[in-house]
């Protein structure tokens, strides 16, 4: 059993990974904005910007999940940098190690097919550009943090269910992967946590 601070709790992964890990009888603490959003046994009331306001949720847990993405890709945006700064700012205070980021396939090519690489991937950057600024240099503040992290890259996500059925690489894409479920991507969360292996590294997942 671990016991995990999650932020981003109320999107799609977020709601995906409270509900994976607690059946699976981990101890999940989601810090929210607003609590009323959330139907959950434990649920802390918090700004994910102000580290000194979250640090109290993150002492004494052995891991940190944060599932947090913007509203809307398409304009500019720093919340998933800016949060998982201050994220990591609070870690440090606390002495936590382990920190699990989502963040997003599309930003790199390593492992893409030749059509990806040079049609479909072009084509995507101008239409997410925002989106994926923010994400890569989100990483770039986890990458740096010195914490035991791991950087979960699914591709474009989807609403199915949690079947397991999905394939996974370390340090670059899956190739011709193009969806994932929310659900499969919480498992993988869940996987990374008690996988050593996905220490300082980024983990690529898709159907």
């Amino acid at each position: 059993m671990m016991l995990i601070t999650l932020f981003g709790a109320t999107g799609g992964t977020g709601r995906q990974f409270l509900d994976q890990a607690t059946k699976a009888g981990h101890e999940v603490t989601a810090v929210v904005r607003d609590p009323a959003a959330l139907e959950a046994k434990d649920v802390a009331k918090g700004d994910v910007m102000d580290p000194a306001a979250i640090a109290p949720f993150i002492d004494g847990r052995h891991a940190v999940v944060t599932a947090i993405g913007s509203r809307d890709a398409r304009r500019p945006t720093t919340v998933q940098t800016d949060s998982t700064a201050s994220i990591v700012e609070a870690m440090r205070a606390t002495g936590v190690r382990r920190l699990i980021v989502v963040s997003n396939s599309g930003m790199v090519t390593d492992g893409d097919g030749p059509l990806t690489k040079t049609l479909v991937k072009p084509i995507l950057r101008r239409i997410l550009v925002h989106g994926w600024t923010d994400m890569r240099h989100m990483e770039d503040v986890v990458t740096a943090s010195g914490l035991d992290w791991t950087i979960i890259r699914p591709p474009m996500l989807t609403n199915g269910p949690l079947t397991g059925a999905y394939r996974s690489q370390l340090g670059r894409n899956v190739r011709g992967g193009s969806r994932i479920s929310r659900a499969n991507v919480a498992d993988s969360i869940l996987r990374s946590l008690a996988d050593d292996a996905t220490v300082r590294a980024t983990v690529s997942i898709a159907n």
